[in-house]
């Protein structure tokens, strides 16, 4: 048994929790109102599954949109796959939520940045959720799998650094 208390392993599996239960309700019951997400992800994770043009385009992070068109959303304990359209080119996707590296819902001003050093110590570092005006979410190239052209809202996001000791 270990002498500290690994807030920051339990953070990031409760925000994976999260993403997973949101995902799960999305599946069953699809997007309400303006709700929609843009989920940036590491193409590089080994449990990620996508075309091979689509890894050499975006070979480090790509960042997903889930708006107006997307099919055949099946959440699991481990990750999600889903079919987004791509220039009129439905393409099938499975991201582990391991590999997910900010989750942004601009409807209600929603956030979640997972931050690591390295592999090694990815599981020890705490979710960090940054403000806006510090870093813009999302920070990879963004992938529109969307015909909406309107602009997302900036996320108002709280970090959690001012509760460290």
């Amino acid at each position: 048994m270990s002498d500290t208390i690994d807030y920051g392993n339990l953070m990031h599996r409760a925000m994976r929790t999260l993403i997973k239960e949101v995902l799960s309700d999305i599946a069953k019951t699809g997007l309400p109102g303006q709700h929609h997400f843009f989920i940036t992800f590491d193409t590089m994770h080994p449990d990620v599954e996508i075309a091979d043009w689509l890894s050499d385009r975006y070979p480090g992070d790509m960042t997903i949109v889930i708006q107006h068109w997307f099919d055949n959303l099946d959440v699991t304990d481990v990750g999600f796959a889903i079919t987004l359209n791509f220039g009129d080119n439905p393409e099938p996707l499975y991201i582990p939520y391991d590999a997910i590296v900010t989750f942004v819902d601009p409807s209600v001003e929603f956030g979640l940045r997972f931050d690591s050093k390295d592999d090694e110590e990815q599981d020890a570092e705490v979710v960090s959720i940054e403000t806006a005006e510090h870093e813009e979410v999302p920070e990879a190239p963004m992938v529109e799998a969307t015909e909406d052209d309107a602009p997302p809202k900036d996320a108002e996001i709280f970090s959690l650094d001012s509760f460290r000791k």
